[in-house]
């Protein structure tokens, strides 16, 4: 579902390996959470993905942009709290895209953008799935 969505929106969108089970619950082992169905089965078609210009993070990416938001110094001094995202792609500008955590939690499927430049987030999307669609039709611009 996800590489031909995918395809649609960019029939030059670069796929890669599957993520494992143990690899997906690696994540949510590392940030107490528990991921989004939809990013789950994303993971488990294509470990990341390359569509217009942006970039769909694989299990091992996630982790490590993620520790390095939470806990970078220069990042803790430059910008509010990142800890209440769960990032999963970026733009390719430095902006990045991610799930909402509340009370420790994603609690649904909206997706948010963080602008690095001026530290702005806001809602983007409805899901994953939306966020392709739009992204493939122009919709979203960043």
């Amino acid at each position: 579902m996800w590489k031909e969505l995918m395809r649609y929106v960019d029939e030059d969108a670069k796929f890669f390996e599957p993520a494992s089970l143990n690899e997906i619950e690696e994540i949510e082992a590392k940030f107490n959470l528990t991921l989004p169905n939809e990013l789950i089965d994303f993971l488990e078609e294509t470990n990341g993905a390359e569509v217009r210009g942006a970039g769909f993070s694989s299990t091992k990416y996630i982790m490590e942009l993620n520790a390095d938001f939470r806990t970078d110094e220069i990042f803790k001094e430059t910008y509010m709290p990142l800890d209440c995202l769960l990032f999963i792609g970026g733009s390719g500008n430095g902006d990045h895209f991610g799930y909402s955590i509340v009370n420790g939690d994603i609690q649904n499927k909206d997706i948010y953008f963080w602008n690095h430049e001026n530290d702005s987030r806001e809602w983007i999307a409805p899901s994953l799935e939306q966020l392709f669609i739009w992204w493939g039709e122009g919709i979203i611009s960043v």
